[in-house]
């Protein structure tokens, strides 16, 4: 049964939302009010309960079949001609060349790092090693000197203590 006129389609009917107005509250009107609306509140609040757990999925799914809709007529009309496609083809593979190039870019710019790295910790390493060797010959150097004069002075000792040693037994 159709009350539309006829030669023009049927379209669902839609319920509005009507909001009614409070009026201004008193102070006996307010605890009257809240004495009432405390009285009513559980099996009001148990209805509204029952009615959002059934409505939140149902308004999910219409939402979720909405989106589905719409990205398939989306990708139907922006796909529908062979130019198009191409043209589309060709764009992904633009965003695809610029993303490799960028990544080659990227990873060229960490090899040079890390070979600057690792440049700049050998010469460091080989630096290091030169002036610890320099120190090592002098302090080498230094304590040669000190032996061989040790030596002399031991040697000077031990003859005069020979010669006095034989001049001891001698006598």
């Amino acid at each position: 049964m159709s009350t539309s006129a006829p030669g023009t389609p049927e379209r669902p009917t839609t319920t509005k939302r009507t909001t009614t107005r409070r009026k201004p509250a008193t102070a006996s009107g307010r605890t009257t009010r809240r004495a009432s609306s405390t009285s009513r509140r559980p099996s009001r609040t148990s209805t509204t309960l029952a009615e959002r757990a059934v409505l939140v999925p149902v308004g999910a799914g219409l939402l979720a079949s909405d989106n589905l809709v719409s990205t398939v007529k989306g990708l139907a009309s922006k796909y529908s001609t062979r130019s198009t496609l191409e043209r589309e083809l060709k764009r992904y593979e633009r965003r695809g060349v610029t993303a490799r190039n960028r990544f080659e870019r990227q990873v060229r710019q960490a090899r040079t790092r890390f070979e600057r790295e690792v440049r700049q910790r050998r010469s460091l390493v080989e630096r290091t090693m030169r002036q610890n060797r320099g120190r090592l010959n002098r302090e080498i150097s230094s304590v040669r000197r000190d032996v061989e004069k040790q030596s002399g002075a031991v040697g000077a000792r031990v003859e005069r203590l020979v010669s006095s040693a034989q001049g001891l037994i001698g006598q």
